[in-house]
């Protein structure tokens, strides 16, 4: 994936390459794998979309290495494939492996390819090496073929819930093959006649019998779906192999649901409605636990180790140096030589490039803040305080361009938020209170303090305007909270399970800051998220009203105010919260 790209929550155009060989030159024949051929490309033409000019079907004769290698290389040409565009790469035919000195070397059989002569065979990792040049977001490749030499970064696994706006966001390269080296594919026998298993099971899986329960075919559910069924299959000796080659978003077959919103969305802007968050702006949370339950959670370095340092207190001086050492890392990684504040690319694209460098950046420390908020304790919550300090009084030099000084805080408050709602889903206000109140110094020559949240907010919402250059938040009033909650859910959600709950706690978080603000800050004004257009519906849907009736409700004993946050008084919270809400009653924005 190129730096600075920001994909969009949906595809422009839909390509596809399909391959099936019957009569082959010099290799056994096969009876189905020309049928398996069209009835995809009849598929993603009548259910999905897909242009039948935009369908390359390469048959018997027309599949020769060449014509296979040049087609798929046409896909490379950025003035005919987007970055918004998805690709899907269908194979029916014979797979050939080669014990290398690395391992297996795979390959496939083109209708002129003889396997006594390797040259004439298409090796595998070609494709995915020349996928790097191709600018669609998304690559599906399905392969109707057993042979070894695949290598995977990771099984699909994105937690329970999923929001699919988001997965369209997102880079990624995915591979289904029918089975693995050695495996013999079974040309016949599949649930529909003229079809292998393999494929028979697949066309079940696309239509419909792989989908969510809101109805979503995603390339994870077909992967799922098609090897339980395949390695089940009374006839099958073979198992499919699958995974991710690169990113993590997710090919969808059907758009419909989201296109649907965005519809509406813009049909509401164009009547000049309210704001366009209150209808079509919401993002699809989509129920991705029923495809992906029979795979193993991914495990990453950061997070085994973490959950190793937190269970054991005799480990607290490893814990402080492993924090330390990735404080360092991404000190290193976004410091003045790599984020210069002379930059003059005041773009547009240079805004949106930083931030994904950012994120980038923030992810093993992400990760560290979550996990600390949800399982420290006040020991533990020593690190939280390290981690933000060091990052708010790192140099951001003297001179330069005021755009990038106020977002050198956006990472740190890409940390508060994931450290905060992770905090609120275990009622950890302790840790809250460290991510609202910790003290740092404004400037690195002044013995100046000013507390975490109160620095972070005015910073960014100087810049509020510049975050609807983010493709997607043009029409949003508030465009940073609006991509903060799709940005931070996939990562939460992995580590903390939190479902449906995810919007209510990401809410509460922000009213809760806003009216932190306010009292620190002794002002009328706390900065705005999502809640403020959900408070203007008014009633129960208002994330406000619910955390004011919740203090109400509890008073002295209300976990925020035991935590010592506004003070530990019913009185003083009621006080902040009524100014907050007056405020946002005036806003004209909804």
């Amino acid at each position: 994936m190129k730096e600075g790209v920001y994909y969009q929550s949906k595809y422009v155009n839909s390509w596809a390459l399909i391959i099936g060989i019957n009569d082959y030159q010099k290799a056994p024949s096969l009876s189905y794998a020309k049928n398996d051929a069209t009835a995809m490309a009849d598929i993603l033409e009548k259910k999905f979309g897909f242009q039948k000019d935009n369908i390359v079907l390469l048959i018997d004769g027309d599949a020769t290495g060449e014509s296979i290698k040049k087609q798929f290389l046409e896909f490379t040409n950025e003035s005919k494939v987007g970055q918004d565009d998805r690709l899907l790469i269908f194979y029916a035919g014979h797979g050939h492996t080669v014990a290398g000195n690395r391992g297996d070397v795979g390959y496939l059989v083109p209708v002129d390819g003889d396997i006594d002569d390797i040259s004439s065979l298409i090796r595998w990792d070609e494709f995915t090496r020349n996928a790097d040049l191709i600018p669609a977001k998304h690559i599906f490749f399905l392969m109707d073929a057993c042979y070894g030499g695949l290598a995977f970064l990771r099984s699909p696994s994105f937690g329970n819930m999923r929001f699919l706006g988001d997965m369209l966001k997102r880079y990624s390269r995915q591979v289904l093959t029918a089975g693995k080296a050695n495996e013999v594919v079974s040309d016949g026998n599949g649930t529909r006649p003229g079809h292998s298993i393999f494929t028979a099971h697949l066309l079940d899986a696309l239509d419909g019998l792989s989908s969510t329960g809101e109805g979503i075919i995603t390339a994870s559910g077909i992967m799922s779906y098609v090897y339980n069924h395949v390695s089940n299959d009374q006839y099958s000796h073979q198992t499919p192999h699958y995974g991710f080659i690169d990113g993590d978003g997710d090919f969808i077959f059907d758009t419909s649901i989201l296109d649907n919103k965005n519809k509406l969305t813009s049909k509401h802007a164009e009547e000049g409605g309210d704001n366009v968050s209150e209808i079509g702006g919401e993002d699809v949370l989509v129920n991705t636990s029923s495809q992906i339950s029979t795979l193993a959670e991914p495990s990453t370095h950061v997070v085994d180790k973490m959950k190793e340092l937190l269970s054991d207190p005799s480990k607290k001086i490893q814990l402080d140096d492993f924090v330390a050492q990735h404080i360092r890392e991404f000190l290193n990684a976004t410091d003045l030589r790599n984020f210069s504040m002379q930059d003059e690319e005041v773009n547009n694209e240079g805004f949106v490039d930083r931030l994904n460098r950012y994120e980038e950046h923030s992810k093993s420390l992400q990760q560290i803040v979550i996990l600390l908020s949800k399982w420290g304790d006040n020991q533990h919550l020593q690190q939280l305080e390290k981690i933000f300090v060091r990052l708010a009084e790192t140099d951001k030099g003297s001179t330069g361009i005021t755009l990038w000084f106020h977002l050198s805080w956006y990472p740190i408050q890409y940390l508060m938020y994931s450290a905060g709602i992770s905090a609120l889903s275990v009622n950890n206000y302790n840790a809250l209170r460290i991510i609202f109140e910790t003290m740092v110094r404004i400037e690195s020559s002044s013995d100046r303090k000013d507390n975490l949240i109160s620095i972070a907010s005015r910073e960014l919402s100087a810049i509020h305007e510049q975050f609807k250059w983010i493709p997607g938040h043009d029409r949003h009033y508030v465009p940073r909270s609006e991509h903060l909650f799709t940005a931070l859910q996939p990562v939460l959600e992995d580590l903390l399970f939190l479902g449906r709950s995810y919007e209510s706690l990401f809410d509460k978080f922000e009213v809760i800051s806003a009216i932190e603000y306010a009292h620190v800050n002794n002002t009328d004004w706390g900065p705005t998220g999502r809640f403020g257009w959900k408070h203007h519906r008014g009633g129960d849907s208002s994330p406000y009203n619910m955390v004011l009736d919740e203090a109400k409700k509890e008073g002295e004993n209300w976990s925020p105010f035991k935590a010592n946050l506004f003070n530990g008084s019913l009185d003083t919270f009621i006080e902040s919260a009524e100014k907050i809400k007056t405020n946002t009653n005036k806003l004209s924005w909804w």
